[in-house]
């Protein structure tokens, strides 16, 4: 699966004791969500985006130690991802349509205290996070970009990206998931990833929507530069990534984050998914912006 899509793997999938899954209702829907709730009040609400092949799960090992901090943190399956409902038909995951849900999720975690939430974006969560904040800023607190970059992906991977939707337009998704087996390296066998994971994976892959992974793959290869639009909106941003990054160089992000005049945070030892690969340095990079905007 690795040879074609990289797809982040969550390190384990139980639950902490403060958080519980759910559908949280909107006026675009239901979403499957995580929510995690801190002991006493909460400093501040978080609604956590996944990426590309991605789902709420990959914020799994995030939500005990941002509820430990005091915030309550929601993690979100997309429409047409994994838990969440979505149509067959690709005009549905538009960007701006995933950004309306964004902007609706928001909404709905906010109805009880009408404070703005913190918003974070993974990968193409990124770029839907951004769509969600030129749509509406003042729905947010502040913009966490994670492993995202300006514009749209790397060479490399948008030949992947092709190579993929080319598969689903012709292919079902058991026969596409088969074909990403096949051509998996030594080094991503099953053997490196827990069992119960090792199933997870295969079970999102055929929750998602195939329209959707269609969609979404032809806007992280088609993406245009909007760091000057969102610069122009002013909301304290915080750019973070791995120290290496297989979907935008490092330094384009680096630059990325002088460009919004954003806090840069570059977790060590992490690649494309330090929320997975190295929860708790993410955790406290995260809540350290948070609690510095008061």
């Amino acid at each position: 699966m690795y040879s074609l899509v990289h797809m982040s793997r969550p390190p384990f999938l139980t639950l902490p004791a403060s958080a519980r899954a759910y559908r949280l209702r909107t006026p675009r829907g239901e979403f499957a969500v995580h929510d995690a709730r801190p002991a006493s009040a909460a400093r501040g609400t978080v609604l956590l985006v996944p990426g590309f092949t991605g789902s709420k799960e990959d914020f799994i090992a995030l939500l005990e130690p941002l509820a430990a901090a005091g915030f309550r943190a929601v993690a979100v399956d997309g429409r047409g991802q994994h838990e969440s409902p979505g149509p067959r038909k690709e005009a549905a995951y538009a960007q701006d349509e995933l950004a309306q849900d964004v902007l609706a999720q928001a909404t709905a975690l906010s109805a009880a205290t009408e404070d703005p939430v913190h918003l974070l974006g993974h990968s193409l969560g990124g770029l839907i996070a951004r769509a969600a904040v030129l749509r509406d800023p003042g729905a947010f607190a502040s913009l966490t970009i994670m492993s995202s970059g300006p514009a749209a992906i790397s060479a490399p991977q948008r030949a992947r990206i092709k190579l993929l939707i080319d598969a689903l337009t012709v292919m079902d998704m058991e026969s596409v998931w088969q074909a990403m087996r096949e051509l998996d390296p030594p080094e991503a066998a099953d053997a490196a990833t827990p069992p119960g994971v090792a199933d997870f994976l295969r079970r999102r892959w055929l929750g998602t929507v195939p329209e959707q992974l269609i969609a979404t793959g032809r806007q992280l290869s088609d993406e245009p530069d909007r760091v000057d639009e969102l610069s122009a909106v002013r909301l304290r941003t915080h750019v973070l990534s791995g120290e290496v990054d297989y979907a935008w160089p490092v330094p384009l992000i680096d630059e990325m984050a002088v460009r919004l005049a954003a806090r840069r945070t570059v977790i060590e030892g992490a690649g494309h998914s330090p929320n997975a690969e190295r929860a708790h340095p993410t955790a406290d990079a995260l809540i350290a912006f948070w609690r510095d905007l008061g």
